[in-house]
């Protein structure tokens, strides 16, 4: 598990949350408590899964075209 962390600058407590929550989502702590909130079948998760590995694929495929 990796430590997030984030200052608190001139007591501007509000930008700092904003910042945490960026952090959490872009780590993916959301959603793995989303997924671990309910129970998920085996199957459900390989699908899952492979949506994510051709999401992914098309992602990069589309960045590379434009470099």
């Amino acid at each position: 598990m990796k430590n997030i962390e984030v200052r608190v600058l001139n007591d501007d407590l509000e930008k700092a949350m904003r910042i945490l929550k960026k952090k959490i989502q872009n780590d993916g702590l959301f959603k793995r408590l989303k997924l671990k909130k309910s129970y998920e079948k085996p199957s459900e998760c390989r699908r899952r899964k492979q949506r994510e590995i051709v999401r992914r694929q098309r992602m990069n495929a589309s960045r590379s075209r434009y470099r």
